[in-house]
């Protein structure tokens, strides 16, 4: 097999016997985010940067979910092209894709509807849902194309959101309507999934605001290209910075006329959050793979070893400690949740620190079984 005819040879089968640990680490860091912001002692009690900005704008919380985003797009390519390299066939690589997007979305499913599982009622969008079509959607480009085909499909595929949004009138409200209730994919999400979205009417990882999502994750793929590549160290470290920064300043400057909002993806956000997920794995490749500085990120790499297993199981145990109640003194049944964010953490340290410690607690007591698994070599990829 003549392995440079590929769409995914050089430069995305570079490298590809040994793992770039700074993009483990920045995983890692996201994936911690992620069960912190989740997983606040009272939703009551929430300090405005660990809260999703309400419409327009963003926060830091908003970074997350496109962070993750982009680094899975960064690890596509590595992760097809070591698959390319040992000799699996294309029909074995493309049966590799479609079960992984299906399992991600079925834990999607499985998360959104536990316990109970309602289907009259189940949310069918979801986090683990976007990242199985996002993955699908960017190992197909990837597939298929070469880098400035990735390109042109990235600016393509936030281009036509754009013009989606801002052009295709809206029944009853118009066209380039950007509230919650009049713009096209709350629309469409409406239409086609009602009763089984996250609101009323729409949904944060609805049906069309996944089309830039998926250009968020072509941007991650096309980074790999530039850490694969025969650079130094140095070299790919300022060009990280100065990708991200032209990526905050120009998604800023598309804020104007598309304003970044995540519930929506806009076009705007996608631009600005890549370009802070640049700038962020700059910091992780100097820091990781330059200076060498790994065993102060380590916890953040056990993380990053096994992302989505600490992400189900810490959803699971999380509404679990909702469901089970647990009596009072004073004799009434609150949750486990609640019970212990009051005993623990409240009690001394008030309701807005003590929701922020309870939040941190719960995240890093999953260090433990991570480690585990992380001491053990046992990694369950989906």
């Amino acid at each position: 097999m003549n392995v440079r005819s590929h769409p995914l040879d050089p430069p995305a089968i570079v490298s590809t016997s040994e793992r770039m640990v700074s993009l483990d680490v920045f995983r890692g860091i996201t994936i911690a985010g992620m069960i912190v912001v989740n997983n606040p002692g009272s939703w009551s009690y929430v300090y405005p940067p660990l809260a999703h900005a309400e419409w327009h704008g963003w926060t830091p919380t908003d970074l997350i979910f496109p962070f993750f985003l982009f680094i899975m797009g960064v690890a596509i390519p590595l992760a097809l092209g070591r698959r390319l390299a040992r000799g699996e066939s294309r029909r074995a690589i493309w049966g590799h894709i479609v079960r992984r997007t299906l399992i991600l979305f079925t834990l999607g499913l499985f998360l959104n509807g536990f316990p109970h599982f309602d289907l009259s009622r189940i949310r069918v969008p979801g986090v683990l849902q976007r990242i199985g079509l996002c993955y699908f959607f960017a190992a197909l480009i990837v597939m298929k194309t070469k880098a400035k085909g990735q390109a042109i499909a990235a600016l393509m595929l936030l281009v036509v959101y754009w013009a989606m949004m801002k052009l295709v009138p809206v029944p009853g409200y118009g066209a380039g309507i950007l509230t919650q209730e009049g713009n096209l994919a709350a629309y469409l999400d409406n239409r086609l999934l009602h009763g089984h979205l996250y609101r009323p009417t729409w949904d944060p990882e609805g049906i069309l605001s996944t089309i830039p999502a998926i250009a968020t994750t072509l941007f991650g793929v096309l980074t790999t290209y530039w850490l694969t590549s025969s650079r130094t160290a140095r070299e790919k470290t300022l060009g990280l910075i100065g990708a991200g920064i032209v990526g905050v300043v120009l998604g800023q400057a598309l804020d104007r006329w598309f304003p970044i909002n995540k519930n929506l993806w806009t076009s705007s956000y996608a631009v600005f959050t890549g370009g802070m997920a640049l700038l962020s794995l700059a910091a992780c490749f100097w820091l990781v793979e330059v200076r060498g500085l790994r065993r102060p990120f380590l916890p953040f790499l056990i993380f990053g070893m096994n992302p989505i297993t600490v992400f189900v199981l810490s959803g699971l145990m999380a509404r679990l400690m909702v469901l089970y109640r647990v009596t009072r003194p004073d004799g009434i049944a609150i949750p486990l949740k609640t019970y212990l964010y009051e005993t623990l953490f409240a009690s001394w340290a008030g309701s807005w620190k003590g929701s922020l410690l309870f939040a941190l607690a719960y995240m890093t007591t999953w260090l433990a079984p991570m480690a585990l698994l992380y001491r053990k070599r046992i990694f369950l990829k989906v």
